[in-house]
């Protein structure tokens, strides 16, 4: 089975940008079309074939594998890489190594589950929770440096309670 030269021109596009719907535009499909079907197109196997064989053809040692991709996003979320920030200090700046913050870990657990199609939406509500706390934890951060900024004086929080916890 041969693909139509509309398939091909979506295809093509698909390989360069990875974007079903924008692809299925760019291609000439209709942008209603495009926003509900386009994903249905990356289901035809002999599209799948042909992206595989581009893919395929275009391939370098210097571009990453989807498995490689993979590995270094979940060394992300593990906290197994780290990254080099310079953090100024009284008596100058020093380099320090930190993990990722939780956004950066969340998003990187996002791409990781979107590769898998068939990921259940518990999961994905628990990572919508962990975004949220992220939120929460960053606001109050922000509060803290505020007040710090506006009052000269020092808070020290050791922990901090819940409403449920205070009731």
């Amino acid at each position: 089975m041969k693909l139509t030269p509309k398939q091909k021109k979506f295809a093509d596009e698909y390989i360069k940008t990875g974007n079903a719907t924008q692809s299925a535009i760019e291609a000439g499909y209709s942008k209603k079309y495009a926003n509900t079907n386009a994903p249905k197109l990356l289901q035809n196997t002999t599209l799948k074939q042909y992206i595989e064989k581009r893919m395929d053809q275009i391939a370098s040692p210097k571009i990453m594998t989807a498995q490689q991709v993979l590995e270094r996003l979940t060394s992300i979320v593990s906290g197994d890489i780290t990254e080099t920030i310079v953090v100024a200090t009284p008596i100058g700046i020093e380099k320090t190594e930190k993990t990722a913050d939780f956004k950066t870990q969340i998003s990187a657990m996002r791409d990781i589950m979107k590769r898998y199609p068939q990921n259940d939406k518990l999961v994905e509500q628990q990572i919508r929770k962990l975004s949220a706390e992220a939120d929460i934890v960053e606001s109050k951060a922000r509060m803290l440096t505020e007040l710090n900024n506006n009052d000269d004086n020092i808070i020290i929080v050791d922990r901090w309670q819940d409403d449920e916890t205070t009731n």
